[in-house]
């Protein structure tokens, strides 16, 4: 863009509304930060590389073929001629004259266009559009079509331009305007672009090529525009060429860009559009395929699923509160830890991957180390854990939606071949929480009770966001689907009522109200009409109410009957061992089970009492038996630290543990007929003797029994995830960086240019007078004409609002520059004041 139309663009840009600049911040927040100093500074940022590229980003497949349209125009171009353009590549084109095909161009049209407008990609009024600066370079090239005819034959020598001219020249007739194309002060390629401009010669080189040279032709056309050619800087004429793209070659219709690349000239390809800049163009996005559901069915479906992934949450907390898996060296959790942990909590290994993701993300749980360190639950599980399950989910969910990492990918392979780890850094991806929440806007367009069948989704994406990679879009989108599911965002396919409520929460993205046609959201599908009501408001009523009973049976099993409160839950994951899930969820008591509950500090009669509260029948004898016996036993041995020590009130189950060939490796050694001392670590030592089928507990150095609590491993981790946080930048701070701007722009504006010095000899004067009309000069604001001695002891003129004046040197503004400097006082030769 020429440094006129920079001009044009800061003047149209400055003339903007407040309004309208609030607006332009909006939709490009990169452009505040940190916010410009005037509006120059705005324009000349507006039109980076950069900027322009993020702005084109999030640009739909039609706003993006008008900007297209504009950058191949020579000049401004007015609104109607650009809708006349447009038209002809809507489908049905014989019809593009019917009314309704009309409308809803005129209507994209003008969204479109306003929208290029406010994100200043284009400016000007409807009678003179103008791509801004920075967007025709970004396009470059534009709508599949291939490089100019100047950049195609940029390589080629001048003399093998000046036989393909005389070639040209020999077999066409030149228009009498293209005075280019003749004149020999002209470089030839200029004189080549200038041929190829031309319609006329264009028709005539085209209909001396053979069909199959044409067929190429139209196949290039359209895009890509390039090819591979063997021998493709080949010399050929065409009295010699034989072959299609000999016969092209020869008549500059294709070009070499390479030893065997070829180019269609951008010129040659919109000849062969006939007028059309794009192929097929919609207006509109396309329609969405997929299968009606029951709304009802889908939403209880959805929030089962909810329920059950907090609560696979918690249950993956408490494992790692007692139990939790290293940090690796390079971050991230090994792949065995997720194995083991995937077959504790009995999900498929991209399940627990997405369940121990959404929990980092949440801030349930972080690393507790930066070397050997471990991934533990933090201080907010605690507070996480008390909330509702509606609250719980409606966290966990947002987390997901706002986050920047792809647990998809975990078990990929990354570019150098090496396994993507679970809360590994390779997991970020920029576009992940973009496109996931594009993808749930799309589903929340079908409206509801519909499930979309996967490749709408896609295409309905590659529309609304054509510049973004593909194959990272596309397979992002494939996992927020499957990863929607098993949150219990959306049911059977269907986004949830609570979805919905949840996809409100980021602005930019949250679903259209619902068609005319159909009646609002809720009614009679699930929730009771829930229109502006919170997620966790919607799913409440949805979720499974928490049974606090259990079936105690014999064989030492408990049955839950259905989701337990979340005490009972814990309680029982503490007592005793998951031995299946389903419908029905199966415990079963042993001793290890009963030791670790009275590890945490519980007594026999508190286990039994537990067990009678909250048992639908009986407590079955053996179930007694096993608790009392077990506790009976518990303790009697103490271990400590000496190194480590063993402390037993009955020598005779010391000399029982001193026989034992196991404990050899413990090399023990007794003090005393009640004490056995160790080298090894006290935990060691617990461990051991548990093997060997002893029940001891661990003592402090004053003899109290040390209980341990899975919960008491916690680490510091980053804040618990809000619901729903905004997108976008704050309207407040929008409209103080437009007010800053505006200021700034003033003050640019207002700015006086350098002024001429006074004619005439410079003033000089004693030092002490020079300095007391400098300070009175400070005092009363006055300017002041004053000699000083440059670098090179040159006396100069200046004329100076002097501002302050301290450390030998006099700070102030120099008119004669246009800017604020220090002057050292010994330097002044004299004062005198400004006529």
């Amino acid at each position: 863009m020429s440094e006129g139309m920079d001009g044009d663009f800061t003047a149209w840009l400055r003339g903007r509304a407040d309004e309208q600049l609030r607006a332009l911040v909006t939709a490009r927040p990169e452009l505040i930060m940190p916010v410009p100093p005037h509006v120059e500074g705005l324009a000349a940022r507006a039109g980076t590389p950069s900027a322009v590229g993020r702005a084109l980003d999030r640009l739909d497949r039609f706003s993006l073929s008008v900007a297209e349209t504009l950058i191949l125009q020579p000049g401004p171009l007015a609104y109607a001629e650009l809708r006349s353009i447009l038209a002809r590549a809507l489908p049905h084109g014989s019809r593009a004259s019917d009314k309704r095909y009309a409308a809803e161009l005129d209507t994209a049209l003008r969204e479109g266009v306003d929208r290029l407008r406010t994100a200043c990609l284009i400016f000007g009024p409807d009678d003179a559009l103008l791509p801004a600066p920075g967007v025709k370079e970004a396009l470059d090239p534009p709508a599949g079509l291939g490089p100019p005819a100047t950049d195609v034959f940029r390589h080629h020598s001048p003399e093998s331009l000046t036989i393909l001219l005389a070639d040209i020249t020999g077999i066409a007739d030149i228009a009498p305007t293209a005075t280019d194309a003749t004149d020999p002060a002209v470089p030839p390629g200029r004189r080549l672009a200038t041929l190829l401009a031309d319609p006329a010669t264009l028709g005539r080189l085209i209909g001396e090529v053979s069909p199959q040279a044409r067929a190429a032709l139209d196949e290039l056309a359209w895009g890509p525009p390039s090819g591979r050619v063997a021998g493709a800087r080949r010399e050929v004429r065409t009295a010699t060429a034989r072959s299609p793209v000999e016969q092209l070659l020869a008549r500059g219709l294709l070009g070499a860009t390479g030893e065997e690349t070829v180019a269609l000239p951008r010129e040659v390809a919109l000849y062969l559009r006939a007028g059309r800049v794009h192929r097929d163009l919609s207006p509109g996005p396309p329609e969405l395929d997929g299968v009606a559901r029951d709304q009802t069915l889908a939403d209880r479906t959805a929030a089962g699923q909810a329920f059950t992934f907090v609560r696979t949450v918690e249950e993956l907390c408490e494992l790692w509160s007692h139990d939790p898996p290293g940090v690796l060296r390079a971050g991230g959790l090994a792949v065995r830890d997720l194995k083991r942990t995937a077959q504790i909590l009995d999900l498929p290994e991209w399940a627990t991957g997405l369940v121990v993701e959404v929990a980092h993300a949440a801030g349930l749980v972080a690393s507790g180390g930066s070397v050997d360190g471990e991934w533990l639950p933090t201080a907010a599980y605690d507070a996480w854990r008390l909330k509702a399950t509606e609250d719980r989910w409606t966290l966990l969910a947002s987390a997901w939606a706002g986050m920047d990492r792809a647990p998809g990918l975990i078990g990929e392979r990354d570019d150098r071949d090496r396994p993507i780890n679970a809360l590994h850094p390779d997991l970020r991806r920029s576009a992940a929480s973009e496109v996931r929440l594009r993808t749930l806007s799309v589903l929340g367009a079908a409206g509801p009770g519909i499930a979309p069948t996967p490749a709408s989704v896609i295409g309905r994406l590659a529309w609304e966001q054509p510049r973004r990679r593909v194959t990272q879009r596309d397979r992002l989108a494939e996992l927020t689907l499957r990863e929607a599911e098993h949150l219990g965002v959306t049911g059977l396919g269907v986004l949830s009522g609570h979805g919905r409520a949840l996809l409100r929460a980021f602005p930019p993205y949250g679903p259209p109200s619902s068609p005319p046609s159909s009646p609002p959201y809720g009614q009679g599908a699930g929730g009771g009409g829930g229109a502006g009501k919170a997620p966790a408001e919607l799913l409440a009523p949805l979720l499974p109410e928490p049974v606090d009973k259990v079936l105690l049976q014999a064989d030492l099993t408990a049955v839950a009957p259905g989701p337990l409160t979340s005490d009972l839950g814990r309680w029982l994951a503490l007592a005793a061992d998951v031995e299946s899930k389903g419908g029905a969820t199966v415990y079963r008591f042993g001793e290890g089970s009963i030791r670790r509950a009275l590890d945490a500090g519980q007594s026999a009669d508190e286990l039994l009492t537990m067990l009678e509260r909250h048992s639908a029948t009986p407590v079955p004898q053996p179930l007694r038996y096993l608790v009392t016996d077990v506790a009976r036993r518990h303790g009697r041995i103490r271990v400590g630290t000496a190194s480590a020590y063993i402390r037993c009130d009955d020598p005779a189950v010391l000399d029982e543990v001193v026989a034992d060939r196991r404990a050899s490796v413990l090399r023990l050694r007794r003090l005393a007929p009640t004490v056995l001392a160790s080298k090894t670590s006290r935990a060691t030592l617990v461990d051991a003797l548990r093997a060997m089928g002893y029940s001891p507990v661990a003592e402090s150095l004053e003899g109290d029994v040390l209980v341990s609590r899975a919960d008491t491993r916690r680490t510091e981790g980053q804040p618990l995830a809000r619901g729903g946080t905004a997108t976008g930048p704050d309207p407040d701070m929008v409209a103080a960086a437009v007010r800053a701007i505006r200021a700034g722009d003033d003050a640019h504006l207002a700015r006086r240019g350098p002024s001429d010095a006074p004619r005439g000899q410079v003033p000089r004067s004693p030092s002490t007078a020079t300095i007391s009309a400098l300070q009175e000069a400070i005092r009363q604001g006055a300017r002041v004409w004053i000699g000083y001695l440059d670098s090179q002891g040159h006396a100069t003129s200046r004329i100076l609002e002097p501002a302050r004046m301290e450390g030998g040197y006099l700070t102030a503004y120099d008119e004669t520059r246009a800017a604020v400097h220090r002057f050292a006082l010994h330097r002044i030769t004299g004062i005198a004041d400004v006529n």
